[in-house]
């Protein structure tokens, strides 16, 4: 017995005329008066509201992105400031620096190296008023 198997073909023509069937109503806009388009409505609501808040949220991280550069700057330039008013109240609090600005107002630095006074028991006992 010699069958001869009959080889499927494939349906081509009939899924390329329904794609192009389906495309025409939707850019005919014929699609939107059918009864089944009103029941996906709260669907297309719900998906246009998550596009709403998807765009919104990116315009939220780029302010943020923005506002962090801008405080990050901030931070440096103060911390900039920070260390020259450091550096300038080191160099103003020396020794030499301080006795250079107190000769303007008339106060000037002892030449006289200080001297040890040195106090006995008994003496001691006087100025205290103990017997």
């Amino acid at each position: 017995m010699n069958t001869l198997k009959k080889e499927k073909k494939p349906k081509v023509k009939k899924e390329a005329s329904k794609v192009s069937k389906s495309l025409a109503n939707i850019f005919s806009g014929n699609f939107l008066s059918k009864d089944n388009v009103v029941s996906f409505l709260p669907f297309i609501f719900f998906l246009t509201f998550m596009g709403i808040l998807y765009i919104a949220n990116g315009y939220y991280a780029e302010r943020v992105v923005r506002d962090l550069h801008k405080i990050g700057n901030d931070v440096k330039e103060l911390r900039s400031e920070y260390i020259t008013i450091k550096s300038d109240l080191n160099y103003k609090s020396k020794q030499s620096q301080v006795a250079q600005a107190t000769e303007s107002i008339e106060v000037y630095e002892s030449t006289i190296p200080p001297t040890k006074i040195v106090v006995g028991e008994d003496e001691l006992k006087k100025i205290a008023g103990v017997n």
